[in-house]
């Protein structure tokens, strides 16, 4: 393997025997003057491909042991999810990780806001945010607040999309809070949105907003069932016209009649049991 480009004394570009361009890991790796040849390879601990070059800067000020720990997290989620991950994880992760314990040490603690929409409409995301905190309690010694499971779920869920758009994501958690807002002063009463029956509610609107937004709704022909819940339940009918218009006159989303009777449903569960 030739080392083509000193990153700090433990981190280098590399070319490996097919000339692909690779980060290195491994102590001690870019201490020699650059290029030359490392014909020991069980010093390299970890290697990186296909990552953007605007994050090598990124790498020269993170702490090995954050950054091997941020490797870990990385490829469990991808065993996990059964997925690739967008190749940057990694290291904004590490990044992240990094900023997280120079803020505990300066005694600032951030809590997130969207811990319960998290839980709830990516519980294998946040699950893997709170095994994450123990890898790098493991692997660095350091103890993060267990909120900080919820950022890097976020940066699970980013790297897990096509496209790497957190923007988009974001969008999507702040229509589902406003149709939360919709549903509770329609129909006067609270959602309870640590429960069972909410993350259930949370995830049908969360696969529904995917479908308005690439034009794939469901169309089944089930203009009978609508009519039969519009006569009885006439409350949850106009609750579910209120969230239709917010739909058309926000976003321009049309909805199919099925979506309405899905969505009826899953508004009558939700209230219902709560």
């Amino acid at each position: 393997m030739k080392i083509i480009k000193k990153i700090n004394t433990s981190a280098a570009l590399a070319l490996d025997s097919a000339g692909r361009e690779i980060i290195v890991l491994g102590k001690g790796i870019g201490f020699p003057k650059v290029p030359y040849e490392l014909t020991d390879l069980s010093k390299i601990e970890r290697t990186f491909y296909d990552v953007d070059s605007k994050y090598l800067g990124m790498i020269e000020n993170l702490p090995q042991s954050i950054l091997l720990a941020s490797a870990d997290i990385a490829e469990e989620a991808e065993i996990e999810l059964d997925c690739q991950l967008n190749p940057n994880l990694s290291l904004t992760l590490a990044d992240h990780l990094h900023f997280a314990v120079e803020r505990l040490k300066n005694g600032i603690n951030l809590t997130a806001p969207i811990a319960y929409d998290i839980s709830h409409l990516y519980p294998r995301e946040y699950e893997l945010g709170n095994q994450a905190l123990l890898i790098l309690q493991k692997k660095t010694g350091i103890e993060l607040p267990a909120h900080e499971a919820i950022s890097v779920a976020l940066h699970l869920i980013n790297a897990e999309m096509e496209n790497g758009d957190l923007h988009n994501f974001i969008t999507m958690m702040q229509i589902i809070d406003e149709v939360d807002h919709i549903i509770e002063k329609a129909l006067h009463f609270k959602l309870d949105k640590e429960s069972y029956n909410y993350s259930r509610f949370a995830t049908h609107m969360r696969y529904l907003i995917q479908r308005l937004q690439s034009d794939t709704q469901t169309e089944n022909q089930v203009n009978t069932m609508l009519r039969t819940l519009m006569r009885e339940y006439p409350d949850i009918y106009l609750c579910a016209l209120k969230v239709m218009e917010y739909f058309r006159s926000k976003w321009k989303w049309q909805c199919t009649d099925d979506e309405i009777v899905y969505l009826m449903m899953h508004i009558h569960r939700v209230k219902d049991r709560t």
